[in-house]
């Protein structure tokens, strides 16, 4: 039987993440290994009624809060159905069949994914054996093709950060060939230097945020799209009516409310972290802070294989890579000192 199959998606080779992961300890996805309080928890979902779920969505409470939240304008923040949702968004909106989209390399997979996806053509600039990159050779991969460039501040996985003089090169490069740039601040909240102002001030830069990693609500899946009133417009003419659900919606609301909820998530954290390189590096481990929620780790052993022991002796989750330059390794997720030490116990006995 025939029927017509878009080549694009028909050709596009897909990972999808392990499933039935509620059983193990999780480091292996950048998620809080704890997640949010549990008396938090319980608060927020006695406000889902019956009625509550009856209702579509209505976004813009909580719009007017995050702006807020953030110093701008309501008309400067869009919802997505997370990240992922806002990088198919903006690939649809401003990429071009046949023409490029530059990113660093490797980098998070769905923006390449969606230049598959979409028809169009994934410019991706390696990086350097020592695990950084060079600011020039991404300007030289921007040409007069370019309607896109990203760039991940902390990249995720190898955790490079991006300094204002570097960030404006591109920028001025990209308006230029006039290209928009995608700053994706996933791990803001763990490095906090922020590109916010480039967003708001420029006509061609975009800055992405997430609810996934410090926010801990994954599930609900609640981006943000924070840019200046022209794009945000041009994306809302392409969105979903109701693209953000309501728990969503609620959750993002209520964490708003609670900012000493944010700050104590934020210390959890760095202590977790602190306490995992200071432990490593004791015991005679190469690792390396990614700056935002997880390391590298350079095991004893083969980094594969050690991830596989940790899956099927300890039930814990860790991630390793089949990419030459990051074989060597393993990404740890980093949540509170007590997740951590289960991993630490578990990795220091296995990796003998």
């Amino acid at each position: 039987m025939y029927y017509y199959v878009n080549e694009n998606i028909k050709n596009t080779k897909r990972v999808f993440p392990m499933q039935g992961r509620y059983d193990y300890y999780r480091y292996d996805m950048n998620e809080n290994p704890i997640g949010l309080p549990s008396d938090f928890v319980e608060k927020v979902k006695k406000e889902i009624t019956p009625e509550f779920l009856s209702i579509y969505p209505e976004p813009d409470k909580f719009l007017n809060k995050y702006a807020k939240f953030i110093g701008v304008n309501y008309e400067n923040v869009l919802t997505t159905n997370g990240s992922d949702m806002a990088i198919r968004y903006l690939l649809e909106t401003f990429g071009e069949k046949g023409k490029e989209v530059v990113t660093v390399s490797p980098s998070f997979e769905m923006y390449w994914v969606n230049c598959s996806i979409l028809g169009l053509k994934h410019v991706p600039v390696e990086y350097e054996k020592d695990l950084t990159i060079k600011i020039e050779k991404i300007l030289d991969a921007i040409s007069e093709n370019t309607r896109i460039v990203v760039l991940l501040n902390p990249n995720n996985p190898i955790g490079n950060v991006y300094s204002n003089e570097e960030v404006e090169k591109v920028i001025e490069k990209a308006e230029k060939v006039g290209a928009v740039v995608i700053i994706d601040e996933a791990y803001h909240y763990f490095y906090p230097k922020t590109f916010l102002d480039y967003a708001i001030k420029k006509e061609n830069v975009i800055v992405l945020r997430t609810f996934s990693k410090l926010f801990s609500i994954a599930a609900c899946r609640l981006g943000i799209i924070i840019s200046n009133p022209k794009i945000i417009n041009y994306v809302k003419n392409g969105r979903l009516t109701f693209d953000v659900n309501s728990i969503a919606l609620l959750f993002g609301e209520k964490l708003l409310d609670n900012p000493e909820l944010i700050d104590e998530l934020i210390d959890i954290e760095n202590e977790g972290k602190q306490y995992t390189l200071d432990v490593l590096r004791k015991n005679d481990y190469k690792c390396k802070d990614c700056m935002g929620n997880f390391i590298f780790v350079e095991p004893h052993n083969d980094a594969k294989g050690l991830s596989d022991k940790l899956c099927k002796e300890k039930k814990i989750l860790v991630h390793s890579y089949g990419n030459e330059l990051l074989k060597r390794y393993i990404r740890v997720s980093i949540g509170s000192k007590e997740a951590m030490k289960i991993f630490l116990d578990a990795f220091l006995e296995l990796d003998k």
